[in-house]
């Protein structure tokens, strides 16, 4: 089977909402305090990241028009990868060191913060994509869709830049750049999938 654009952007928006739905039970989840496998989550999360790299990444090269979009998705999965890696490799890692070893509690804290810098990174990403994207579909007459995704993409953008610039300890909590960045996701899958029928 050939993978053409309009088959890696079916693709590219399929995992795009796979991301969205997944992090959206995560937090549900989490704020429901119901317990679960943080390992299998994550891991989950960092297999779709590592397909979203290479399908978005194709995509970007194949496309005549918003190399920018493409490639703000691609490398925001790069990213999540290494932010997702993190988690799953050195929180408990860290945590038992700064259990265990006197002065050593700063340690956890510093890697927590690199892991959230990465992500707000991330979002910032794909609000970027979703603003791109919002913005091309206006163009080509979905202006409800196109100017719903648009806006989420600039409020992600935003919030993650806050949070990037002032810290997760500043002013604005950091669960608005993870919702904002969630529902830019999901409006971003919307978007492509949109723009992908409208290629036939």
């Amino acid at each position: 089977m050939e993978f053409t654009h309009k088959r890696t952007t079916l693709v590219t928006a399929s995992l795009l909402l796979l991301l969205a739905i997944s992090q959206g039970i995560y937090s549900a989840l989490y704020t429901a305090e119901i317990s679960f496998s943080r390992q299998v989550a994550w891991g989950l999360e960092a297999l779709v990241f590592t397909l979203l790299v290479a399908f978005a990444g194709t995509a970007m090269v194949q496309a005549k028009n918003a190399q920018l979009g493409w490639s703000a998705i691609a490398f925001s999965a790069v990213l999540n990868i290494v932010q997702v890696s993190v988690g799953l490799t050195l929180f408990s890692t860290f945590g038992k060191v700064a259990g265990t070893v006197e002065g050593a509690q700063p340690l956890i804290g510093g890697v927590v913060s690199l892991s959230f810098m990465i992500y707000y990174a991330a979002k910032l990403l794909l609000g970027l994509a979703a603003l791109v994207f919002g913005l091309s579909f206006i163009a080509k007459g979905g202006k409800a869709v196109g100017s719903l995704t648009a806006l989420a993409g600039a409020v992600a953008m935003l919030a993650n830049a806050i949070l990037i610039t002032c810290g997760r300890d500043g002013f604005l909590p950091s669960g608005v750049a993870g919702a904002s960045g969630m529902i830019a996701t999901l409006l971003l899958a919307i978007c492509l999938f949109s723009l992908n029928r409208k290629a036939d």
